[in-house]
């Protein structure tokens, strides 16, 4: 998911995002340590994803954009 998309997100479904892809993050952590993991670079993406997510919500509480 883009910036620009994430952007486009209420701060609601925002959250809902922010949750789901800490669930998944989890899920991708418990494959990696069961051996089930077959791409291992989804992890940094899912962390990426999560850390763009945040950092939209907190321009938004500050009123940045």
């Amino acid at each position: 998911m883009k910036t620009s998309e994430i952007r486009a997100l209420s701060a609601e479904e925002m959250k809902k995002q922010l949750a789901d892809s800490g669930k998944e993050l989890l899920d991708l952590h418990f494959k990696l340590a069961t051996k089930q993991l077959v791409n291992h670079r989804e992890i940094p993406a899912v962390r990426r994803k999560i850390a763009r997510i945040k950092t939209v919500l907190r321009e938004k509480e500050l009123g940045i954009r």
